[in-house]
């Protein structure tokens, strides 16, 4: 396997977005800090290789917490809820062999981007807070409601009163230093692009930080403020940290029913961060579903095995992989090699980065995904696709992604059948003569309309009812049509048939 220069640099922004998150995600849930990295190395490094796409990035998914916590709770333990881990990674596995991923398929182009630019803003509402040293809430946390009573608004309102300079000079160092570094230094020595602007910015944090708050009060950013991984560095201490499975667990229902949960909500959230892959992927290349769930499917089994929590591909990793350049898969190996290497050779140093400065670095990618150009993009394609759009933008921050996706369905799907009714049948008024043509197949979903039509048909004129064109007339649709054919000499309104050889419909059958 080669990496070219824009998936190496792309593989340590990626690096630089995950670690945070992935100690994030494994705190909310009420797991080992470790549980959370392990996961970050095995999508990285396992399910980067055998997966379907060629930016998607997976790794710990913050909508799995809220189950995840449960579970743990529920199963008394990690051991035993590792071990529904690893069944869940078997019926991904299983799913995948059986073409499951097709689902995938079916979500409206609408409600995907809807899903980008929801994403884009969360990571702006949320990281804020970070950028600003207000660390209350872990990063990664897409949900709405969070710890405390707190709620997105509510934590940015506090992040704003009672922020910590250093942090704010750190966040505002680290976006001056990468939109600088990108826009100007880079566009007149493109040679400067090897070296990723995210990379440079923390470096300076960690710099800034180091030499120049020392002693300052008020400036010094120390404590929950910095990156914290549990490890003091070495082979030892990562095998220490591994959790077998509880084998015993199998016995108990309630293991096969969070196996069951987390299976369907991985592959269901899995399916989804790639249709958003597909979308800002600058090639514009398909995902395999199905073998991205079959390698979601080894990967949560490995997860099961060492103690980690479960991943899904994850659209915040996914974005800051494509805005950090990357074209291939490799990008997605060598980040989760990077933690690796990381959590083995030098945690010390990792423990020295501000969260401010990266929380910059996720503002950064959450603008990019989230641009007012998106915005102007989907209203110019008109009401069918701006509503639904619109509408899981503002469900997914109010909720979550997997309420507000499910409601963004809901309105996509209205409009696709509103749409499919209006352009089967077609009314056409001359004069005195209504002709009714069905365009295509007419289906119990038109029922409402035909019923309409038919009803508000002027008394004293001829209609023509041309259903030769349509292959097929639902049973429902032709029975109206008698009925009216029926009624209409008592309405004075004259009733043609328009009939072919070639109609596959009895009524229209010449």
């Amino acid at each position: 396997m080669s990496i070219s220069g824009n998936d190496l640099r792309a593989s340590i922004v990626v690096f630089l977005v995950a670690l945070p998150l992935c100690l994030g995600i494994a705190l909310a849930s009420g797991a080992p800090l470790a549980s959370g990295l392990f996961a970050g190395i095995i999508g990285g490094v396992v399910v980067g290789f055998l997966g379907g796409s060629e930016v998607s990035v997976s790794g710990p998914a913050a909508g799995l917490t809220v189950i995840v916590a449960a579970a743990i709770q529920e199963l008394g333990g990690m051991p035993a809820f590792t071990a529904a881990v690893l069944l869940a990674g078997v019926l991904q596995l299983v799913m995948g062999l059986n073409k499951a991923g097709e689902l995938g398929n079916f979500f409206p182009s609408s409600v995907i981007k809807g899903m980008l630019a929801a994403i884009g803003l969360i990571l702006i509402l949320k990281q804020i807070p970070h950028a600003v040293g207000w660390d209350t809430d872990y990063m990664g946390d897409e949900s709405f409601g969070e710890f405390g009573g707190e709620n997105t608004f509510s934590t940015l309102i506090h992040g704003w009163s009672r922020h910590h300079a250093g942090a704010t000079l750190v966040a505002l160092l680290s976006l001056a230093i990468m939109l600088g570094w990108d826009k100007v230094l880079v566009k007149k020595l493109p040679r400067l692009a090897i070296i990723p602007s995210a990379l440079l910015a923390v470096i300076t944090a960690v710099l800034v930080n180091q030499i120049l708050f020392q002693g300052k009060a008020g400036w010094e950013i120390d404590g929950d403020h910095l990156v914290q991984l549990p490890f003091e560095g070495g082979f030892g201490s990562l095998f220490y940290a591994i959790n077998l499975p509880d084998w015993s667990a199998y016995a108990n229902p309630a293991t096969w029913k969070v196996a069951v949960t987390i299976a369907i909500v991985a592959s269901l959230e899995t399916l989804l961060s790639l249709d958003a892959a597909d979308k800002i992927d600058p090639l514009k290349r398909l995902s395999h579903k199905n073998k991205e769930l079959r390698a979601q499917g080894v990967g949560n089994i490995l997860s099961g095995l060492c103690g980690a929590l479960p991943m899904t591909a994850v659209i915040v990793r996914t974005s800051a992989n494509v805005t950090g350049g990357a074209q291939h898969r490799s990008s997605a190996i060598f980040h989760g090699v990077w933690l690796l290497l990381a959590v083995i050779a030098f945690p010390g140093v990792l423990n020295l980065i501000p969260l401010s400065a990266l929380a910059a670095v996720l503002l950064l990618v959450g603008w990019k995904l989230s641009s007012p150009a998106l915005f102007r993009h989907q209203w110019k394609m008109g009401i069918p696709q701006f509503v639904p759009f619109v509408v899981t933008v503002v469900a997914i921050l109010f909720t979550d992604l997997l309420v507000g996706i499910g409601i963004g369905l809901i309105v996509g799907i209205f409009f696709v059948l509103r749409d499919n009714s209006l352009s089967s049948v077609m009314v056409i008024q001359q004069h005195d003569t209504t002709l009714v043509r069905f365009c295509k197949d007419v289906s119990f979903l038109q029922k409402a309309r035909m019923r309409k039509i038919l009803r508000d048909m002027p008394s004293r004129t001829q209609v023509v009812i041309d259903g030769s064109r349509s292959i097929h007339i639902d049973s429902d649709i032709e029975e109206l049509l008698a009925d009216f054919v029926q009624s209409a000499p008592g309405r004075s309104i004259q009733v043609t048939l328009q009939k072919s050889p070639l109609a596959l419909s009895p009524l229209f059958k010449e």
